[in-house]
Parts: structure tokens; C-alpha cells; sequence
């Protein structure tokens, strides 16, 4: 089983509408011996590099879609043949990059309740998987009700903060699920995600993890979101379970976070109620025969999107090249995979799909993380790369 055979075809990888949806992504050039921002379609890849040096240049325009509607692009390659060199983990040939690059990568934890369950059960078990088995149906049982319905921040949410600490129950979770401040940190650093068809990472010393699929806002340097794509905030349950203070070490390593395949750019067809009630589902085949499947709703978001992109981009924090946001997920596997009562955790070869019908498909395989292809083309080189190209203009 290889990355490639579960690319399937293009039509898989690109979303179900793409006759009507603007793409833009990144690409190597080998030519050009580093990446380009390229305008996609089920054929064809146009190179965009001629009149927009990086894809933060296009998403920072008043109006992307129209700009790059506007570019006569030359084609490049077959979307088909980068595709599918992009699963056969070659390096010096025309293969899909992750479309962000000088985009500050963000991610809101905790806003979804099924997952804030989840975070409450890592922490009292100290990321003890065999003991959050016995924990989970006491704290679902204790907590009641239907925490969606509660609002963050809301009167109704500080009633229930009260009830929980008399119970002796609150949690650090619970403070960004349901308080008025969302939780949102660093994902990875700028150029460090990965795209599809490519290994994504987890650390070696992790024995409890699990992808995480979502949808990934891209906002523009003044806060205006103008894009959307698919992504993996692959996550370490046993390392942030046993300290929030470790949350660097379970979110940000080495080809920790992939995002992609494409950013659709928000137009006519597509804006931000598409994203509020887009379908996510994800898929888990193992080497081992298991397969996990489940499925995300964005109208369970306990928190809008568009609130959340003000709550990272704003007088109190500015993004000058612009950032994408993972939103966070509904996502949190409990089904046993090795034992009984130990839940589900990553095996490396596992094939992660994360699809959507307006985003398309994102495709990795897991692999730990330091055998994942090392991040070595930083901010340093990509400039020095652009001016030997002449496009910094």
C-alpha cells in the first residue's frame, strides 16, 4: 500500500464542483530550482510565478480570484503527472508543495464539544490511554446535556463553569471550549507544512496519537478570510495529555501538519457558508488491515469561523503576510485498535484521507517523524531563490 494508489485519480483529489472552483497551490520547479505558485484544473497546472512571486502575494489582494482569473498562465505539467510524482516521493521533478508558504500557520484547539470531551479525558488520565477508556463515560455522564448549545462566553456558559468546579471537574479544556477566549497557537513554522501525497510526522516517543482533520481558513494581512483548503493537525494525545505546557512537542514537529491539496479561493461560488457547512471525513488504512472511518460536521463548530479569524488577526496581532487557520475538529477516535480500552493511535504506513466535496481530497502517509523528508528550504533561501529568478518586484 502506497501513498499513490490511494491518490486514486484526479477527480478524487479535486473537489466534486472543480469545473467552478478557482485552485491555487504551490509547486517544486525543477527548472527553476525552487516553488511557484500555480492557478489548477483537472487537466492542466499554470504557472503564476510571471506576474505573483509567492502565493501570500495573491491571497494579500483585495480580490484573489479575480487577480488570478485575470493572469494569462503558461502550463507546466498535467495536474495527473504532479500528482502522481508527488506520491512517488521524488524530489527534483514538478510536484505539489503544501499551497501556503510565507502564510503564518495557526490552529484553534477545543472547539468542537465531542473533541473538548476528549481533551478533559487526555488530561485526567495524564495521557494514559488504557485509563481514559474508564474515564470518558463518567465525565460524559457527569457533564450531561449538550455542550453544543452552549454558547462561549455566554451567561449560560459561565453557569455551567460554576456547576463544573463545584463538581471538581473544570478543566483547562473547558476554559477555551466554552470561555470567551479561544485557544489558538502555532501549528508549524512559515514554509514547514507538508502537501499531499507526501509523509506526514509523528514523534517517535508518542504511543498515542491520531490524525486530525479539518478545515483550514486562509486570511488575508487585514483579517479578511478569502480562501479555504483541507488539513491534518496531526496530534500527540499522550504528550499533551500529560501537560498543556507541552503542546509544542504534540503539535509542531517535523512534517507535523499537512495542508492542501489546493486552497480554493473564495468567488462567486464559494465563500464562507460553504466552509460553515462543509462535510469532512476522514479515512485510516493500515499496513495492519485496520481501517478507521468517520465523518466531521462544521455546523457543530461551537465557535464561527469568521469569529475566529478575528480572534486571531486584529489591533492586538497582525499578520503582514497573512496566516491559515486550522479550525479545529470533531474528530477524536475512541474505536480500539491493538488493545481493548487503549483507543486508536497511529501505526506508521497508516494512509490518511481527509475529503471534503467542495475541497477535494488530502492524502499522507505516517511515518515517524524523523524519517520524514527533513524541512531545509526556509524563508533565507526562498528569497534568495526569487531574486535569482527576478520575481521580487
Amino acid at each position: 500500500m502506497t501513498v499513490s494508489t490511494h491518490l486514486a485519480d484526479v477527480a478524487d483529489s479535486l473537489p466534486t464542483d472543480h469545473e467552478h472552483a478557482l485552485l491555487i497551490g504551490r509547486v517544486w520547479d525543477p527548472a527553476a530550482q525552487g516553488p511557484s505558485p500555480v492557478l489548477v484544473t483537472a487537466g492542466e497546472v499554470r504557472d503564476l510565478s510571471g506576474t505573483f512571486a509567492t502565493v501570500s502575494e495573491i491571497t494579500a489582494l483585495e480580490d484573489p480570484a479575480a487577480s488570478v482569473r485575470a493572469v494569462d498562465a503558461p502550463v507546466i505539467g498535467r495536474t495527473a503527472a504532479v500528482l502522481a510524482a508527488s506520491a512517488a516521493a521524488a524530489s527534483d521533478v514538478l510536484r505539489f508543495l503544501s499551497p501556503v508558504d510565507l502564510h503564518c500557520v495557526k490552529a484553534a484547539g477545543v472547539t468542537f464539544a465531542v473533541s473538548m470531551i476528549e481533551r478533559v479525558i487526555e488530561e485526567k488520565a495524564r495521557g494514559d490511554a488504557a485509563a481514559a477508556d474508564g474515564l470518558r463515560d463518567t465525565i460524559v455522564e457527569l457533564l450531561g446535556g449538550d455542550l453544543r448549545s452552549i454558547v462561549p462566553g455566554s451567561r449560560a456558559a459561565e453557569d455551567l463553569k460554576a456547576y463544573l468546579v463545584g463538581r471538581g471537574l473544570w478543566s483547562q479544556y473547558l476554559e477555551v471550549g466554552i470561555g470567551p477566549d479561544a485557544e489558538i497557537f502555532t501549528k508549524t513554522p512559515v514554509l514547514a507544512s507538508v502537501g499531499t501525497g507526501v509523509q506526514v510526522g509523528v514523534h517517535r516517543s508518542s504511543t498515542w496519537n491520531n490524525p486530525e482533520p479539518e478545515v483550514v481558513l486562509i486570511v488575508a494581512p487585514d483579517g479578511r478570510v478569502v480562501g479555504a483548503a483541507l488539513g491534518n493537525d496531526v496530534n500527540l494525545r499522550d504528550i499533551e495529555g500529560r501537560s498543556a505546557l507541552l503542546l509544542p512537542k504534540a503539535k509542531d514537529n517535523n512534517a507535523s501538519g499537512s495542508l492542501g491539496p489546493f486552497i480554493r479561493l473564495f468567488d462567486e461560488g464559494f465563500g464562507i457558508d460553504d466552509v460553515r457547512t462543509a462535510r469532512v471525513e476522514v479515512t485510516v488504512d493500515g499496513l495492519d488491515g485496520f481501517r478507521l472511518q468517520a465523518e466531521s460536521d462544521m455546523t457543530q463548530i461551537s465557535r464561527d469561523p469568521l469569529d475566529l479569524a478575528r480572534q486571531l488577526v486584529g489591533p492586538h496581532h497582525q499578520y503582514p503576510d497573512g496566516a491559515a487557520l486550522y479550525l479545529g475538529t470533531l474528530f477524536a477516535p475512541v474505536q480500539d485498535r491493538d488493545e481493548p480500552g487503549r483507543g486508536f493511535t497511529h501505526h506508521p504506513g497508516d494512509i490518511v484521507r481527509i475529503s471534503s466535496p467542495r475541497l477535494g481530497t488530502l492524502v499522507n502517509e505516517v511515518a515517524y517523524s524523523d524519517e520524514c523528508a527533513p524541512w531545509t528550504f526556509g524563508i533565507a533561501q526562498l528569497m534568495v531563490n526569487l531574486h535569482r529568478r527576478g520575481l521580487l518586484r
